[in-house]
């Protein structure tokens, strides 16, 4: 298969590596000192799913660099939600490695990233992957993976089902991480907003592990009040959730998502200690923009998104 990877940040290298355990030679875009890091010394994955090594990789800074093979297969957008605008503008631009039949997966966190598409690419060529597995990079070529919760499910909101991805969710299990194609997408990124606004601004804010969260009464009265906002917002917006009720969601936060991701610390608070802008706005931001479209009040998940938009304020410049 002929596989672009675009981003090579922990999930576009966590994915690579399991596309090339399955054998496949994805071609990575990646900033410069992670493109020629991993062309130097190779793509190191080590942790929950097996520690290997690939010295032949190819990485490099701009599609334009990249060798003509033809239109991709697939594409695997893995940059952050707030570059979605210039990742799919920076895809349009080369129309000669993208047909009809390739399919541009969205492997990002939030809500919004697939309304930024469509203005670009044919509502029917844009999937969504629903990823809640734990990448973390400690150097521009090595990624490990600290936890694999649920399986990487893959899916369209346009058309079901799309058996097209088939291959793609078969390498992703050779690779080492379970994988499923899903005719309710929707559902699973909204599942994936749910688990990062319960947790990810608490995490950053307090500077903590989502375990810690669990063991207050007092954040974990925050956590089921962002949960019960959210389903409010989901009712008004049109949206569908799994659960049938903001407490049977928490619940299953509290029993089981926690206790299988109680070390891991969130990517938002990864982001503030490292000085970068934080994907808040694709996660609360999109609940509190979602509520006010619909007339909901969310006060508890708009002070964390001030909260949050404060502590990138002090280091990114415009963003007070």
């Amino acid at each position: 298969m002929n596989v672009l990877v675009f981003g090579g940040g922990a999930v576009g290298l966590g994915l690579s590596s399991c596309l090339m355990v399955a054998g496949w030679t994805p071609d990575i875009v990646a900033r410069k000192n992670t493109a020629t890091e991993l062309k130097a010394m190779g793509l190191n994955r080590t942790g929950l799913i097996g520690d290997v090594l690939f010295k032949d990789v190819e990485a490099f800074t701009d599609i334009a660099e990249i060798p003509e093979k033809g239109a991709y297969d697939y594409i695997l957008v893995c940059t952050k939600s707030n570059d979605s605008e210039n990742a799919a503008r920076t895809l349009a631009e080369h129309t000669d490695r993208i047909n009809a039949n390739t399919c541009l997966v969205l492997c990002q966190n939030g809500w919004g990233n697939r309304e930024i598409f469509i203005r670009y690419f044919p509502e029917n060529q844009i999937y969504n992957a629903r990823v809640i597995t734990g990448f973390h990079r400690h150097a521009p070529n090595h990624v490990e993976v600290t936890v694999h919760v649920q399986p990487v499910n893959l899916g369209s909101i346009h058309h079901s089902p799309a058996t097209e991805l088939i291959p793609l969710r078969d390498a992703i299990r050779a690779g080492g991480l379970t994988s499923e194609i899903t005719d309710s997408i929707d559902k699973d990124i909204w599942a994936k907003m749910l688990f990062n606004c319960s947790l990810n601004p608490l995490g950053a804010i307090f500077d903590v592990p989502y375990g810690e969260l669990k063991q207050s009464e007092h954040t974990r009265k925050i956590m089921q009040d962002i949960v019960r906002e959210i389903f409010l917002v989901l009712a008004a917006s049109g949206n569908r959730s799994y659960w049938e009720s903001p407490d049977d969601y928490y619940n299953f936060l509290l029993d089981t998502l926690i206790p299988g991701t109680a070390r891991h610390e969130s990517s938002t608070l990864q982001d503030i200690r490292m000085k970068k802008r934080t994907e808040i706005d694709a996660l609360t931001g999109a609940v509190v923009g979602l509520a006010e479209r619909h007339g909901v009040d969310v006060p508890v998940n708009r002070m964390l998104y001030r909260m949050i938009k404060f502590m990138e304020g002090r280091y990114i410049q415009g963003s007070f």
